[in-house]
C-alpha cells in the first residue's frame, strides 16, 4: 500500500490527523491528470479546500517505474489499471485515517478516468459519494486526430506500435474509440450509488471535443463554464485553478450551501497562482 506523506507540500493537503467534520464528514481526494502531479494541479484548488474545512488530500499517481530522479515527480503516464490501483490504496490510507466510510473525488483531465476505473473495476464504487470531473474526458479526445490514426493502426493490426511514440503509456486509452474507453462504458460508465458533477469549458483543446467531458443520468449534472460565465475563455490547461471552475466545484461537493459563482473574465491563459 502506499505509505502517506509525512508532511503536507500544499497548506492544509495531506494532513494525515484531520478528522472530519459534521459539515463535511466525506474527506476530499483530488486526482491529477497526464503528466503532471498532486501539487502543481492543486496548488489553487488544494488550500482553498482545506481552509473550508474540508479534510482534502492529493496523489501523485502513475510516475514510470524507471524515471529519473528529480525535483519534481511527474505521474500521470502509466497505464490506468496501474494508476487505479495506486488510488485504490490511497483512499483506503485515508479512509483509515480520517475514520470516514467514504470520499468525494474531484479529478481533472485523465484523473477522471482513473477513478472511474477505480470505481467501477477494483470495487471503488461503494466508497465513492461525490465525484466532481473537471474537464472529463468519458467518451475519449481525438486530439490532433489521434484517434483516428490510432483506430487505422489497430485496423492494419499494428496497436503495438503505439508504444514507440510515447512515453505515456495511459494516453492510448484515453483516445476516441480506444479498447479501453470500450470497456468503460460497458453496463454503463456512471454508477448508480455515485453523484457525479461534470465541469467543462468549450474552450478545451486537449479534450476533443469538450462535449466528450459530457453525460446523461439521473445522478450526473453537466456544467459549460460559459453557459454562466461567457467571458471565461480558460482552456484546458489552467482549469484546475480557474476561480470560476473551484465555485462549482464548491457548489458540488456542497450543494446544501451551493452559491451563485461570480463571472470572473478569464483570457484563456492559467489563471495566476
Amino acid at each position: 500500500m502506499l505509505a502517506p506523506a509525512t508532511a503536507a507540500a500544499l497548506p492544509g493537503v495531506n494532513d494525515w490527523s484531520c478528522l472530519p467534520s459534521a459539515a463535511h464528514p466525506d474527506p476530499v481526494v483530488l486526482v491529477h491528470g497526464t503528466d503532471d502531479n498532486k501539487d502543481t494541479t492543486w496548488a489553487v484548488l488544494g488550500p482553498q479546500l482545506s481552509q473550508r474545512g474540508y479534510c482534502t488530500f492529493s496523489l501523485t499517481y502513475g510516475v514510470l517505474p524507471n524515471a529519473p530522479v528529480v525535483g519534481t515527480v511527474v505521474g500521470g503516464l502509466m497505464p490506468i489499471e496501474y494508476s487505479a490501483s495506486e488510488l485504490q490504496s490511497f483512499v483506503d490510507n485515508v479512509l483509515a485515517a480520517t475514520g470516514a466510510a467514504k470520499v468525494d473525488i474531484v479529478g481533472y483531465s485523465q484523473g477522471t478516468m482513473v477513478p472511474t476505473y477505480y470505481a467501477k473495476k477494483l470495487d471503488g464504487g461503494g466508497k465513492i459519494n461525490r465525484y466532481v470531473s473537471l474537464a472529463p474526458v468519458w467518451n475519449g479526445t481525438n486530439l490532433d486526430g489521434l484517434a483516428d490514426f490510432y483506430a487505422i493502426l489497430r485496423a492494419l493490426r499494428l496497436g503495438s506500435l503505439t508504444s514507440l511514440m510515447t512515453n505515456c503509456l495511459a494516453c492510448p486509452e484515453l483516445l476516441t474509440g480506444s479498447d479501453f474507453l470500450s470497456e468503460m462504458h460497458e453496463g454503463g460508465i456512471f454508477l448508480p450509488q455515485i453523484t457525479y458533477t461534470n465541469i467543462v469549458t468549450r474552450y478545451d483543446h486537449n479534450i476533443v471535443p469538450y462535449t466528450s467531458g459530457l453525460g446523461t443520468g439521473p445522478n450526473v449534472t453537466n456544467v459549460v463554464l460559459q453557459d454562466t460565465c461567457p467571458s471565461d475563455h480558460i482552456t484546458h490547461i489552467g482549469l484546475a485553478a480557474d476561480p470560476n471552475a473551484i465555485g462549482q466545484v464548491f457548489n458540488a461537493l456542497d450543494p446544501r450551501h451551493a452559491f451563485a459563482v461570480p463571472c470572473v473574465a478569464v483570457d484563456g491563459t492559467a489563471p495566476s497562482q
